[in-house]
């Protein structure tokens, strides 16, 4: 037989230690889930630990398992870089010879004039930031003057900031749009991301009308072959955005990594087959970038809690992943992503117990174990570990 359908579980940066080059980022102490666990004095999570995250590395409050309910190992990415777009391209095959441009000064004159002339305003900002510091910054001069905050991070994002009662969010997208047809070429960042706020200023908070707008992927991935084979894909959160809706043919937008967790279940219930792919965003946004180690441990609670919901809706032919895209450690001083290993879970009815499949040498390796247990073709990166977990 072959597996009918997939759900992979992207943990937005539950990163399990830094990658031999992490030094070159700045990044060798990193160790997002660890440090996160030790910081808050030990983690709870039960049922990650039945499948054997414990078994990955240590990790305060999560012991090894003697027998797992799953197969563990953990995954390195090959391409320059350590942000969203490049690591879900790479868990669906593609390696990237080089990393998408940053920009630690703020965005050149020729970028900033040339969007400035094209939406007819001046810019507040233009320089990297946090997300929630920048707009209580600058959110009361943005009030009184209508000029959108435009900021950037250590990632290869333009961000544009504001209120949506003095920029409504159909012309803040149309802002990004306008930002995305500019940036391309040399100066083509992974993602112009919609910031939407409301409130006064010390009273600023963001909605979750956040929209991204990324480059298109830069080959085919496994989500395209997967559609060409007639295999459905479903995304879920912020999926479609990051793949410009190529290979997918549902996607459903989510609040928070609870909404996202509801969505999946939905889908499991109503889709007999097929792919599902869900990124559970809030470690990264929430907690992550805000060196919030406790509710990053709150997070990771909450979203083990859930997880007996998927387990449950498991049938013969099913397998579930869980993973992540890069690191975001918030014990850190950075409050930025960090180059590190990701997890690997893997799970089903059919799927061995308990086998280590040690070190990936490329998050495509998840890529390409899904089309050979699929059963379609797919040309992409990556080296299928289907043998090892199926028979």
């Amino acid at each position: 037989m072959t597996i009918r359908r997939t759900i992979i579980v992207v943990l937005d940066s539950v990163g399990v230690g830094a990658l031999p080059d992490a030094r070159d980022y700045g990044d060798e102490d990193s160790n997002t889930l660890a440090n996160t666990a030790r910081a808050v004095g030990g983690l709870s999570l039960p049922n990650f630990g039945r499948l054997g995250l414990g078994n990955i590395i240590p990790i305060e409050g999560v012991p090894p398992e003697s027998k797992p309910s799953g197969s563990f190992g953990k995954m390195a990415e090959v391409s320059p870089g350590k942000d969203t777009t490049t690591g879900h391209w790479e868990l669906m095959g593609i390696h990237l010879d080089k990393a998408f441009p940053t920009y630690p000064h703020g965005f050149p004159s020729e970028i900033i004039d040339l969007f400035e002339r094209r939406i007819g305003r001046k810019v507040l900002g233009n320089k990297p930031a946090s997300g929630t510091e920048i707009i209580e910054e600058l959110g009361k001069e943005h009030l009184t003057t209508g000029r959108p905050i435009v900021y950037t991070s250590a990632d290869s994002v333009f961000q544009i900031a504001a209120h949506e009662e003095v920029i409504p969010i159909n012309q803040l997208y149309h802002f990004c749009k306008t930002a995305r047809q500019i940036l391309t070429g040399d100066h083509g960042v992974g993602r112009v991301i919609a910031r939407p706020f409301v409130g006064t200023p010390g009273d600023f908070v963001r909605t979750a009308r956040r929209k991204d707008f990324s480059l298109p992927p830069a080959g085919k991935t496994l989500l395209d072959f997967a559609q060409e084979a007639g295999v459905k894909v479903f995304a879920v959160g912020k999926i479609g955005e990051i793949f410009t809706m190529r290979g997918i043919d549902e996607s459903v937008k989510t609040a928070n990594n609870m909404e996202g967790v509801d969505r999946v279940v939905e889908l499991m219930d109503a889709n007999s087959s097929g792919i599902i792919f869900v990124n559970l965003v809030d470690f990264d946004m929430l907690w992550g970038h805000r060196n919030d180690a406790p509710g990053y441990a709150e997070g990771l609670k909450a979203v083990d809690s859930r997880l007996p919901e998927l387990l449950d809706r498991l049938r013969s032919g099913d397998v579930l992943f869980v993973t992540a895209d890069h690191g975001c450690d918030p014990t850190t001083p950075s409050t930025d992503h960090s180059r590190e290993y990701v997890p690997l879970l893997v799970t089903g009815l059919e799927i061995e117990k308990g086998v280590d499949l040690e070190i990936r040498h490329s998050f495509s390796d998840l890529g390409k174990t899904i089309a050979d247990l699929m059963a379609f073709r797919a040309d992409i990166q990556g080296k299928s570990f289907a043998n090892l977990v199926f028979s």
